[in-house]
């Protein structure tokens, strides 16, 4: 599909039809990305998008463990109580 680069304010910007959006999946939020021939819109990945998985996989791997063992404070030696 061709299109023209048409004037938005200051900047420029491509008309792109709303099936071809649909059929792309893509919303509000893309991601634009220089190469060699031209620019790449791709969908925005949401914040944090995958963190669950990959807190997963670091826990299966033994991962997740603390850096440092527990130390114990001037509150647990004379206010808190077992």
């Amino acid at each position: 599909m061709k299109t023209k680069i048409v004037r938005i304010g200051n900047s420029r910007g491509v008309r792109i039809p709303k099936p071809l959006l649909e059929q792309a999946g893509l919303d509000e939020n893309v991601e634009l990305r220089v190469v060699e021939s031209g620019i790449i819109i791709r969908g925005a990945d949401a914040p944090r998008a995958g963190w669950g998985e990959a807190a997963e996989r670091l826990r299966a791997r033994g991962g997740d463990a603390l850096l440092d063992g527990p130390v114990a404070t001037d509150f647990d030696k004379t206010d808190w109580v077992w």
